[in-house]
């Protein structure tokens, strides 16, 4: 072989292994980038996957209703807790203008919700996700023959009502005067469950509180329906609180109250529908 032949060989040699040496920094530019990619797609999965405690402010009425939901986001949500304080919603609202750590409020009423959103606590609007009507509690199997609002200003009833401040409590003042009744009650009480307890505990003859309440008492209590009931339906609101700590876990629960599985679980429980 001629030097100018073997010269031409080695050239060739060394542009094919040029050409190699390219194809595998392609090759592995490639594979660096399908790798980047990877992870920053699983980066951004993870970035989305919702996390961290929701602490829920709800009305004592939404107790196992809200109960249920909680349990419910947890499973879809794995790595997430819900916890709540059930109460009355005037001192919820008291307690979230007071500094109380909270990420959603939901309230048996406008009423006390403005008290959070005056206060500037709230983040975006408010909004209604349910109603609510009140009924009668009596003892089980209505020994004292109930059948009416009016039944219950008889002075030889022990009856029981939320206290004024309080949703259910403004609710029925409401019905009764509209009604042009006057009831005196052996007491007020805190909230709707402890009016309800009463009933339960048979320290006294009947309360007024709401629907989902007697529903959920379920063979405890009698149901006793009035038409004045029609005239003082609360309606409930429910929002975002300024100093969330989990902004997206926050909305996320808000938005399973307001699906349509949610509302299933609270029509369920005797809500009335927004």
């Amino acid at each position: 072989m001629t030097r100018t032949a073997c010269r031409n060989r080695r050239t060739l040699q060394a542009a094919g292994a040029g050409a190699a040496a390219l194809l595998a920094l392609s090759a592995c530019s490639s594979s660096d980038s399908d790798s980047s990619s990877t992870t920053s797609d699983s980066s951004a999965s993870a970035s989305d996957k919702l996390s961290g405690t929701v602490t829920v402010f709800a009305a004592a009425s939404l107790k196992e209703s809200f109960t249920t939901l909680g349990e419910q986001f947890e499973r879809t949500h794995p790595g997430t807790k819900v916890t709540f304080s059930f109460g009355g919603s005037d001192s919820l609202a008291a307690s979230i203008t007071g500094g109380a750590p909270a990420d959603v409020f939901a309230s048996a009423s406008t009423k006390t919700m403005k008290i959070v959103t005056a206060a500037g606590d709230t983040s975006g609007t408010p909004a209604t996700f349910v109603r609510n009507q009140l009924e009668i509690a009596t003892l089980p199997g209505n020994p004292d023959k109930v059948a009416s609002l009016k039944d219950l200003t008889n002075p030889d009833l022990k009856v029981v009502l939320c206290d004024k401040e309080v949703p259910c409590g403004a609710a029925a003042q409401k019905a009764l005067d509209a009604s042009r009744l006057k009831l005196t009650p052996v007491s007020y009480e805190q909230d709707v469950k402890a009016a309800l307890t009463k009933v339960e505990l048979k320290e006294a003859d009947a309360a007024v509180v709401y629907k989902t309440d007697v529903h959920a008492a379920g063979d405890k209590v009698g149901g006793v329906e009035f038409p004045e009931s029609a005239d003082a339906v609360n309606e409930y609101p429910i929002t975002l609180l300024k100093n969330a700590q989990h902004t997206d876990t926050a909305k996320a629960f808000i938005a399973l109250v307001r699906s349509a599985e949610g509302q299933k679980v609270l029509t369920e429980a005797g809500f009335l529908k927004p």
